[in-house]
């Protein structure tokens, strides 16, 4: 079984402000498609923080995958693709490639999403959005697919080669 670890990133919601409704989103999605959500965290915008916060879970093999929302904007206080890029080894950008595509179909605002993805050691980290509707949709487009890139990355599958 794969595992997951979700971070969530908003100030607001780390002060108790703002309840965090992606996060569940998240959550529920990836137990529908079998994975075990080991952590749900919700941390302030805080570019260290969240670097040191994804660099454990990848160090101590906390979890296969992190998914991210949050913090992709434009706001001068969002920061999760910097924190990403700051842990990252190797960056894998057609995840978010696809999802942007995807959801500049349904809306054109999807142009300023700043998301990124990445590997460290045998986790790969992947920056939604912070809305749980656009969350939900790019979700949908990718999360198919990671299974296959996950099992590549933990050696449990060699080939990328489709028979369809």
């Amino acid at each position: 079984m794969l595992s997951a670890a979700i971070i969530t990133s908003s100030d607001s919601g780390y002060r108790g402000e703002r309840e965090d409704l992606s996060g569940p989103v998240i959550s529920e999605m990836l137990k529908a498609a079998g994975y075990e959500v080991k952590t749900m965290l919700l941390l302030p915008d805080e570019r260290q923080m969240l670097a040191d916060t994804m660099k454990k879970i990848c160090d101590e093999h906390q979890a296969d995958l992190i998914l991210t929302t949050g913090g992709t904007g434009f706001s001068m206080r969002d920061c999760m693709p910097e924190a990403t890029r700051d842990v990252i080894e190797r960056e894998v950008p057609g995840i978010p490639e696809a999802m942007r595509a995807f959801s500049m179909q349904i809306t054109k605002r999807a142009m300023l999403s700043r998301s990124a993805a990445g590997i460290r050691q045998s986790t790969l980290i992947v920056n939604l959005p912070g809305s749980p509707k656009a969350v939900r949709e790019c979700l949908e487009v990718i999360l198919p697919e990671l299974k296959h890139g996950l099992e590549i990355l933990k050696g449990d599958a060699v080939n990328c080669a489709r028979k369809d």
